[in-house]
């Protein structure tokens, strides 16, 4: 296997040396790279300090700007210059969960478990009344989601509402794969470079036709979901429970769509197998009593986020700069470890093995740890507009500007990365990251996308900067980790984000000393921006909403 996996990777190597194969590889600084990451490293700490000493670290929360301040901190003690927080407007106040306590004490007694959901208020102590059961017609109008909730006033009134059918999860037998086979991740990495999307093409025109009288259109899921927050707390339920519909016991926990407390019920999402226990004694006509203790903040101070930014000074070139990082918010349903507590902890520890190992880069090799990405990347956005500005509209720094490695896809080392430009960019990150097959590290390759959308890097290829994405192993960030109430320390390893480290580290150095920038497109075959995307206000979390379920009545909870 390891024989077979070397001549994969001779393949993808040779294929970079054909294209370029000018590339000077400083293997002796390489080398040291590979010693210091290996035999002192620093990233377990850091994911320490970051996950159980600051985490969750929503965007807005005191956490998440405490985080912030530590890691200039620690990045100061390392040797890194310059450190500071720089902010944007999140437009938006804080929120954080300092407590909650969910129990069922009749017709059994047992603890539940659930978490908040962000951006709703809590309840005014502790609470204990009745469960009910609503479901909600399927892609109601308006007036139908009216006259639906009107008959039920009475039955919310002073009432726990379990909100929709519990989802069915059925069990697993095959499990995702935990590593890529590298014959997979060569497949990927040789396959055409991905393009802009596709632009509508005009309609043809038609001829006139009788205009026909408009119909009542179906609301929209977070239109839904508006209106029956509002019906909730005008007619005084207690608590609103959605599912969390996924197998042992994840919670995924986002946000109230309005970022209002105002505006919505105490929410918590429960996980499945609790809410299907009390939905099924509902169904069974027991009488089912709760108990919640739920207190959440507000931080109107928030409304003012903060980038983390440092830097190891470049030389001849210092007004030129090489960038690196990952964001440092979180959800806040855990501590936010592979998400992305991981790809901050992995671009420190690049920057500070380049330190410790005493390189002058000819660049200015610049850390960024971003905030407000789990809400639209709107702190790399805010960043990339004040700084660089677009290709069509450039600020004086675009031009300087000589590519972003971002991190962000979990604990899985890092297998290859995609650049946004031309092939003789990815030519060169293949030939830098050629040494470094023995780490798993297969190769690059090109996107012309400049579709916003995934992870931070997309933010500079948006602009027409050369982002740089990792291509990582799955572990079980997708399936377990990604955005749940599992997303621990627990989940690293350790291996893997050292290697992460190690590889990155040495491909920053390399665009740190070439004679030129990596290679861009020109003005002429620069791709198109896609259209302009809505203003950069925090966007609703539609999977934190529970689905719709066949329409029937609310059912109270009934003595049997």
């Amino acid at each position: 296997m390891r024989k077979a996996s070397y001549f994969i990777a001779a393949l993808v190597v040779g294929g970079a040396v054909a294209v370029a194969g000018q590339e000077r590889i400083d293997q002796d600084v390489f080398w040291k790279i590979r010693r210091e990451g290996t035999n002192n490293s620093k990233i377990l700490p850091t994911l320490h300090v970051l996950t159980d000493v600051y985490g969750p670290r929503l965007t807005g929360s005191p956490n998440l700007k405490a985080a912030g301040e530590w890691a200039i901190e620690q990045m100061h003690a390392w040797g890194l210059k310059e450190g500071r927080l720089e902010p944007w407007d999140f437009a938006r106040s804080g929120w954080t969960n300092e407590r909650l306590a969910a129990h069922i004490v009749s017709p059994v007694k047992d603890a539940l478990v659930a978490e908040a959901l962000a951006w709703t208020p809590g309840t005014e102590g502790i609470v204990r009344a009745q469960a009910v059961q609503l479901t909600l017609p399927q892609r109601p109008t308006r007036d139908v989601l009216t006259a639906h909730l009107a008959a039920l006033k009475d039955v919310v009134k002073g009432k726990f509402v379990l909100v929709g059918v519990p989802q069915t999860v059925l069990v697993t037998f095959n499990a995702p794969a935990l590593r890529r086979e590298d014959a997979d991740v060569v497949t990927q990495l040789n396959a055409a470079p991905a393009g802009p999307p596709q632009q509508n093409q005009q309609p043809q025109a038609q001829p006139p036709q009788a205009e026909k009288p408009a119909q009542p259109q179906p609301l929209t899921n977070n239109q839904i979901q508006e209106q029956l927050n509002q019906f909730l707390v005008v007619n005084g339920a207690v608590v609103r429970i959605n599912d969390a519909g996924r197998d042992h016991g994840q919670i995924r926990a986002f946000n109230n769509a309005a970022y209002d407390v105002a505006k919505a019920p105490p929410t918590v999402v429960m996980r499945n197998e609790d809410y299907g226990r009390i939905w099924r004694l509902l169904t069974d006509k027991r009488s089912v009593e709760l108990e919640f203790d739920i207190v959440n903040r507000t931080h109107p101070e928030g409304r003012t986020s903060y980038n983390v930014v440092a830097e190891i000074p470049g030389s001849d070139k210092a007004d030129e700069v090489v960038m690196l990082g990952g964001h440092l918010d979180s959800w806040h349903a855990a501590t936010g470890a592979t998400d992305n507590a991981i790809g901050c902890a992995v671009t420190m520890e690049a920057a500070r093995i380049l330190v410790t190992i005493g390189v002058q880069p000819r660049r200015t090799i610049r850390v960024a740890l971003w905030s407000g990405e789990e809400q639209g990347l709107l702190g790399s956005q805010a960043y990339v507009k004040e700084h660089f500005g677009t290709a069509e509209e450039p600020k004086p720094a675009h031009e300087k500007f000589a590519g972003y490695f971002n991190i962000d896809s979990g604990t899985g080392r890092t297998r290859g990365m995609t650049v946004f430009g031309p092939p003789a960019a990815g030519a060169i990150l293949r030939e830098v990251l050629a040494p470094f097959t023995d780490l798993g590290v297969l190769g690059a390759t090109t996107t012309r996308s400049r579709q916003r959308g995934g992870t931070d890097h997309t933010s500079f290829n948006e602009a027409g900067l050369p982002g740089i994405g990792m291509l990582q192993d799955p572990i079980q960030y997708a399936s377990y980790s990604w955005h749940t109430n599992l997303d621990t320390y627990e989940r690293i390893v350790e291996d893997d984000v050292k290697k992460s480290a190690i590889a990155i580290a040495a491909a920053v150095y390399h665009l740190a000393m070439r004679d030129e920038q990596l290679p861009r497109f020109s003005k002429e075959e620069m791709p198109r921006r896609p259209q302009p995307q809505q203003p950069q206000t925090p966007p609703a979390a539609t999977p934190a909403q529970p689905p719709q379920a066949p329409p029937t009545t609310a059912t109270g909870a009934a003595s049997r």
